[in-house]
């Protein structure tokens, strides 16, 4: 059987007295330390929102804004590309959302008449490796439009627009590489579309 052994009276004083100095503030350079880091916390929040802030107003007066929906100068836009297309759906669905344009299927009833007249995609290797393999390709998209009045004058002549991505290539992950060429086909249209949308919303009707 075991017998604790009683803590003389003595020792528990100590114990206690410990106890007391841990819990205590902490007194001389300690004491300093942790005032300063006090205020130094509020500091650094008071300079990192001020950041923020003059960042924000940085922004505000160099013109920056977000890019949003392109207002039209036409009520009334035909476009020759079908609806059932990827780039007919996709140009449908940015002018519906301009809130100023509708597109019609009508070209005679329309005030302007987009022509998209070459959508074209290339494919092209751009380095090989030691052993004569394809290492990488560059992606190329070319989009050439007019646009056109109720009457067949321009109002944008005849544009070419391009992109390119470049990307590597792994002849042990084919079916990864074509899904990985066909989503950078899909931005490339996408990037092009958009600079079309902004060359349309600059475009104005004579009169």
């Amino acid at each position: 059987m075991s017998v604790r052994n009683p803590i003389p009276e003595a020792d528990r004083a100590g114990m206690r007295a410990s106890r007391s100095c841990a819990d205590a503030p902490p007194n001389g350079p300690r004491a300093g330390e942790a005032a300063s880091d006090g205020v130094a916390a509020p500091s650094r929040r008071r300079l990192l929102l001020g950041g923020s802030g003059l960042t924000a107003l940085l922004v505000s007066g160099c013109g920056f804004r977000l890019r949003g929906p392109q207002a039209l100068d036409f009520a009334t836009v035909h476009i020759n590309t079908p609806p059932e297309t990827e780039l007919g759906a996709q140009l449908r669905r940015l002018i519906a959302t301009s809130g100023t344009t509708t597109v019609t299927e009508d070209a005679e009833q329309a005030e302007a008449r987009l022509q998209i007249l070459g959508n074209n995609r290339g494919r092209e290797i751009l380095s090989l490796t030691g052993a004569g393999k394809v290492r990488e390709y560059q992606l190329t998209q070319t989009l050439r439009f007019q646009l056109l009045d109720k009457a067949g004058k321009p109002l944008i002549p005849p544009t070419s627009l391009s992109a390119r991505r470049e990307y590597t290539f792994d002849d042990s992950q084919v079916l990864g590489k074509e899904q990985e060429e066909n989503l950078l086909y899909r931005d490339m249209q996408a990037d092009l579309v958009q600079q079309m949308m902004r060359r349309l919303a600059a475009a104005r009707r004579a009169g």
